[in-house]
């Protein structure tokens, strides 16, 4: 099976935030657990969606949805370990787009994974997807779009 292979642009980084590898996040190998990573992940999505003024579901029902996720790691990381989440958008279309990762581990400059959310905006009282709100858009002007 072929390896998945991550490449993100440098420029489309806006954001990061740090966070702590728990004594709970270490798995059975005695590093960060696949399922820990993906909660890691969420909260340092959260944190960017809050720090541009984006509601996970706005009060009209409206918000974003994750459609699939992928995952590539590069370096094991333990309890204690101290992790760097940058984080940023790209690839937009009519309805969402991806919210990309890059992981590192300060310390020692250890590149620990890249991930990509792929997300739509939903519309939660209808369960139906819809198109990007422009204000959301206009948050980010310099992110490509695939049309």
């Amino acid at each position: 099976m072929a390896r998945l292979q991550l490449h993100f642009p440098e420029n489309q980084f806006c954001f990061s935030t740090q966070l702590t590898v728990r004594v709970t996040d270490i798995n059975a190998g005695n590093h960060l657990g696949n399922d820990s990573m993906i909660s890691m992940l969420s909260e340092a999505r959260a944190r960017f969606l809050y720090e541009y003024g984006v509601e996970e579901v706005d009060g009209t029902g409206l918000g974003i949805i994750v459609t699939d996720l992928s995952t590539m790691y590069r370096a094991e990381a333990h309890a204690r370990d101290v992790l760097t989440f940058e984080v940023g958008v790209m690839d937009f279309n009519a309805y969402g787009g991806d919210i990309i990762f890059r992981v590192t581990r300060p310390a020692d400059h250890t590149l620990v994974a890249m991930a990509k959310y792929g997300f739509v905006f939903f519309n939660y009282k209808t369960g139906k997807v819809t198109p990007m709100a422009p204000e959301f858009l206009a948050k980010f002007p310099h992110v490509n779009r695939l049309e």
